[in-house]
Order: C-alpha cells, then sequence, then structure tokens
C-alpha cells in the first residue's frame, strides 16, 4: 500500500516536470506586476487567451526556416509578454501598428499579438506584427517576487 502511494507520488512528481517550469524574469518589459528576477510557474501547454501572459521563446530575426521545437534544447531566449489576440479574435490593428493590415480583420491562425505590460520597454507586436504560436513554452500560472534573500536581477538563477 505505501510503496504503490510513493510510486503515484513519484509519478505525480515527474509529470509535473515535465508540465510545469519555473522560469526567471529578465527585464522589465512587463513591469511592474512581473519585475526583473521574479520567478514563475510555467504551464506547458496551457490554453492561450486573450489576457493570459506566456512564456515564448525570443523570435530570431537573423533565422529563416523551421526551427526546433520548444521541449527541445536549454540555449534559447524566453520572453514574457501578454496575450492581446489570439487565432481568430479580432485583430487590433488600431492599437498594434506592427501588425500586417493584409491578414485580414481576425489574427491568423498559428499567430499571436502580445504586448509587454511595459510598452516603453517592451520588444512585442508593436515592432514585431504577429508572434508564432509554436514557439510558446506555456502560460503563466503563478509567480513569486523577487525577494531580499533572491540574487540581483543578472546574476545567474540557479537551475530554472
Amino acid at each position: 500500500m505505501v510503496a504503490g502511494a510513493l510510486g503515484l507520488a513519484a509519478g505525480a512528481a515527474a509529470l509535473l516536470r515535465c508540465t510545469v517550469v519555473r522560469v526567471t524574469v529578465r527585464g522589465s518589459s512587463m513591469a511592474p506586476g512581473y519585475e526583473d528576477g521574479a520567478r514563475v510557474l510555467v504551464h506547458r501547454g496551457g490554453r492561450v487567451v486573450a489576457g493570459r501572459v506566456v512564456v515564448l521563446e525570443c523570435p530570431a530575426r537573423e533565422v529563416a526556416g523551421p526551427r526546433p521545437s520548444v521541449d527541445r534544447g536549454a540555449a534559447r531566449r524566453w520572453i514574457i509578454k501578454r496575450v492581446a489576440a489570439a487565432p481568430g479574435d479580432p485583430a487590433p490593428v488600431d492599437r498594434v501598428p506592427g501588425l500586417d493590415r493584409t491578414a485580414g480583420p481576425v489574427v491568423p491562425p498559428g499567430r499571436l499579438v502580445l504586448l509587454g505590460d511595459n510598452p516603453l520597454n517592451s520588444y512585442d507586436s508593436r515592432q514585431a506584427g504577429y508572434f508564432p504560436m509554436e514557439r510558446v513554452l506555456g502560460t503563466v500560472v503563478g509567480h513569486r517576487r523577487r525577494g531580499p534573500a533572491d540574487p540581483p536581477p543578472g546574476a545567474p538563477s540557479g537551475p530554472y
């Protein structure tokens, strides 16, 4: 009975490690809600809808063609943004000048409109247009602000 419970607990822990990851916020594009050094819990495969906050791979402007899945490789630059519009939602072309107006009145399939909460310091859809949905790691399900015992912004943040 105890061995079965321990096995179930170990299985649940392994599943959580695959579906929930911790990410340290770097930069101030989402301040004041998500400050530099804050830690967020990200649910891989969470529902991406307008208003949710997502972590995604920063688009590499110089790389063309298909890229490896976001599930592989650690040498990636992650960014955190709020979803302003998801596929099928009305495209907010009036407030996001970087969007392709020829794409139609709704956000195209597989694309997202993403905005930082701090528009003066955010690389987002205002400059880059639509972001590819396949680069999304997951949705933020919780966060903890940087505390006095945490390393200063820019310092190595450990195994997250």
